[in-house]
């Protein structure tokens, strides 16, 4: 069942949110038709992670508009630490509220950052495959970064199957033409509990297994809520 789109009054959005997302909402109407579930698994507050399918580089602002535009809240993406270092782009990251990641230290200590924020009750987002890919109806390897975020924290893992964003801008590049306004899903899986110790490889391992059981059955749900069951992917 699609969800009917009202919007809550609950929320964390910063002024900056609250002005930027009604601009780009008609945007995004205006490129997709536009089909969304299971976005009330989207706690209203409280630490929530957002764990992705990765098909197209449009797949974050197209999630952080609809939980922001239907749940009222902030999505806090994880970015290179040196990326905030640029004045123009370091400003808009951090008016927006976005996690830096400081690359180059020990595995251990890499998510300090996202793990405090997420600890202080932000929705924050990660895409385990890592980077876009280029066969979407497949997943990719999922990375353990996922886990070593979950797992400390303890906040609920909301998997989204995401489908229909690479018709626009797939691996390759930006594609246009037919169809016209691609449809475009997003399905929002029930929660995953993080149980397990951060520090055991075993346990480790079995949440990412997890994860990528949930994401496929996201994935598959996304697809189905785009009637694009058997898309070929060029």
């Amino acid at each position: 069942m699609t969800d009917t789109g009202s919007r809550v009054s609950r929320g964390d959005l910063n002024v900056w949110w609250r002005l930027g997302v009604p601009l780009v909402v008609p945007i995004e109407r205006a490129l997709f038709r536009v089909r969304v579930s299971g976005i009330h698994h989207v706690p209203l507050t409280g630490p929530a992670i957002l764990a992705f399918v990765h098909i197209s580089v449009l797949d974050g602002p197209c999630l952080a508009i609809e939980a922001a535009w239907r749940r009222r809240r902030a999505v806090r993406f994880l970015v290179a630490a040196e990326v905030f270092e640029h004045p123009v782009t370091g400003w808009f990251l951090r008016t927006f509220r976005q996690i830096p990641i400081r690359r180059g230290r020990s595995d251990a200590g890499a998510l300090d950052e996202a793990v405090a924020t997420i600890q202080r009750g932000a929705l924050a987002a990660i895409a385990p495959e890592g980077a876009v890919n280029t066969r979407p109806g497949e997943l990719q390897r999922i990375r353990s970064g996922l886990a070593r975020i979950a797992l400390p924290t303890g906040a609920p893992v909301i998997p989204v199957g995401i489908w229909g964003t690479h018709h626009r801008w797939p691996k390759s590049g930006r594609r246009w033409g037919s169809p016209l306004r691609p449809r475009l899903s997003l399905a929002f899986g029930e929660p995953i509990e993080p149980t397990g110790d951060v520090s055991r490889p075993d346990d480790i391992d079995a949440f990412v297994a997890l994860a990528r059981k949930r994401l496929e059955r996201q994935l598959a749900e996304a697809r189905k809520l785009a009637d694009d069951p058997y898309d070929p992917v060029a």
